[in-house]
């Protein structure tokens, strides 16, 4: 007789082996860590020739430059115009203009027949520089393992190494991507926070206790 499966009760962090999310950086539970850097896009599609070869230049000097290993993460989703057909709706009730409540309405309507007969997508590009935990120095629980459980080292020197090692790594990159056109900027502990919670629970809002931090923060 087969045994009844058990529901799962690990939370999203152990599942990702997150340990903190702390200094602006992703930390793991092996004592490795990661910048997270947020990018524009460009329209390539719509650049003159000169323009797309200047492009593709300097992405090729950003490739070559690179002595270290980063991961490129494209993120699509269906783009959520609930909040902006409210606001257009708002907008046509306090018209006093009849014409241009009219107009406001057209619009409204316009939208929101696009979004209904085709997919709008929302894309997010990141850039993800990650911290090694070999880069840590020698330790029995980095170089072989260990039966023990946790951070090889004190969570305040692995955070302290890994800001020496990836801000320098981090300038290096946000510079290049200036120099494509580009605006980059490094995610920050609550953004970092809400990415991998839309990641991990798509469609849900965001708990109580991330919208007061957001709040107190701003």
């Amino acid at each position: 007789m087969k045994q009844p499966i058990g529901p799962i009760r690990s939370s999203t962090q152990v599942f990702t082996e997150v340990e903190d999310v702390t200094h602006d950086l992703v930390l793991f539970t092996d004592g490795s860590a990661a910048v997270l850097i947020s990018t524009t896009a460009v329209n390539f599609g719509l650049l003159s020739e000169n323009e797309q070869a200047t492009i593709i230049r300097a992405y090729a000097g950003l490739l070559n430059s690179l002595s270290f290993p980063i991961q490129i993460l494209v993120r699509t989703q269906h783009k959520d115009v609930t909040a902006y057909l409210k606001l257009l709706e708002e907008q046509e009730a306090k018209q006093k203009n009849p014409k241009l409540a009219k107009s406001i309405r057209g619009y409204r309507l316009f939208v929101a027949e696009t979004v209904k007969e085709k997919d709008v997508l929302d894309k997010k590009f990141y850039l993800i520089i990650p911290f090694s935990r070999l880069e840590l120095g020698p330790s029995p629980a980095v170089l072989f393992g260990g039966k023990k459980q946790g951070l090889p080292y004190p969570k305040s020197y692995i955070i302290e190494r890994a800001l020496t090692v990836l801000s320098p790594k981090r300038d290096h990159v946000m510079r290049l991507l200036g120099r494509i056109g580009l605006h980059a900027a490094q995610l920050t502990n609550q953004q970092i926070t809400e990415l991998f919670f839309s990641m991990y629970n798509p469609g849900s809002p965001l708990p109580k206790e991330i919208n007061e931090s957001k709040t107190i923060n701003e």
